[in-house]
Order: C-alpha cells, then sequence, then structure tokens
C-alpha cells in the first residue's frame, strides 16, 4: 500500500497557504472601503456560478428537480432571508420530484 500522509499534507499546505499569505500580509492594512465592497460581493458570485452549472450540468433525469429546487430555495431566501430552511426547502422538494418521476 503506497503512504498517502505526504499526499495529504502536501494537499493541505496548497490548500491553507492560500487562505494564510493575505492574512498575514494585510493584517495591518486598511483596506480601501471599494475593494472592501468588491470582496462583499465575491461569495454571492461565487454561488451564483455553482448554481448555473449545477442546472447545466444536471443529468436529464433530475434537470426538473434541480431546478424546482433551486426556484424553491431562492424564493423562501428571498422572502424569509433564512439561509437554512432555504436549503432544507430546496432538497425536501428535490428529493420529492426525483422519487415522483421515478
Amino acid at each position: 500500500m503506497k503512504n498517502y500522509l505526504p499526499l495529504i499534507i502536501g494537499m493541505g499546505l496548497v490548500t491553507y497557504l492560500p487562505r494564510l499569505i493575505p492574512l498575514i500580509a494585510l493584517n495591518d492594512r486598511e483596506i480601501k472601503k471599494s475593494i472592501r465592497d468588491f470582496l462583499h460581493f465575491i461569495p454571492y458570485t461565487s454561488l451564483s456560478i455553482l448554481i448555473v452549472r449545477g442546472i447545466i450540468t444536471a443529468d436529464s433525469d433530475v434537470k426538473l428537480a434541480t431546478i424546482l429546487g433551486i426556484a424553491i430555495a431562492g424564493i423562501l431566501s428571498y422572502k424569509k432571508g433564512n439561509l437554512v430552511l432555504s436549503v432544507l426547502a430546496g432538497i425536501v422538494v428535490s428529493f420529492i420530484v426525483i422519487n415522483i418521476s421515478l
């Protein structure tokens, strides 16, 4: 059996260092408001990209379940503002649609 420990340590370093280096480099610096505002939108943009990619790459068997689950989660998130409720509702709707269509 191969020794995977060096691989796991290397992957951990490659994952952790890009997060640590900016933290150390920008520790005592004041970040401009325009840059902070820009960085504020990155999580939403990343999530949007993942959602669109998920819809596009979904198998034809689960495409309806994917679209309905995302729609329900989006509507609930917009109306209620509760992320956990939105995600759980989207999962439940997708699960029901997949099991009904089988």
